[in-house]
């Protein structure tokens, strides 16, 4: 099973930026884990800063037997990353790393939720091994 795992602005800093809140593990660290503990599973990262790579990402995924998707701060702002998951087949999951409906206001709704297969959020990096899971069971 192939699964692309997307991940948006500033994950790449995970580790450094606002441990408190996003844990101590870097994002090397979690692709490391993941490739751990699901050694069948054939994972593509990819991490952007740029809403249109991430567009371009998703929409290249025809590929994959599913896409988990922390879209960072474009989970509240992105229409053109919802759109871009509403017009592709291939399933997307979001996963956050915090619980994003015990944060800020803005940071409570989620513009690509309605178009994902579902959401896992406030797990830490479980985030991602929960949201393998599920695509493993629906295999």
């Amino acid at each position: 099973m192939k699964l692309l795992v997307i991940n948006g602005p500033n994950l790449h800093m995970l580790g450094k930026r606002e441990p408190a809140v996003y844990g101590t593990q870097t994002l090397a660290e979690i692709e490391a884990e993941l490739r751990r503990k699901f050694p069948e599973v054939d994972f593509e990262f990819f991490q952007s800063n740029h809403e249109g790579a991430i567009i371009d990402r998703l929409t290249a995924a025809k590929d994959a037997a599913g896409v988990i998707l922390n879209a960072g701060a474009y989970t509240h702002t992105s229409l053109a990353i919802a759109d871009a998951i509403a017009a592709i087949e291939t399933p997307v999951v979001e996963v956050h790393l915090s619980n994003i409906f015990a944060r800020e206001a803005i940071r409570r709704e989620s513009l690509i939720a309605p178009v994902c297969r579902g959401s896992i959020s406030g797990f830490g990096a479980r985030s991602y091994e929960l949201a393998v899971r599920y695509f493993d069971e629906e295999q």
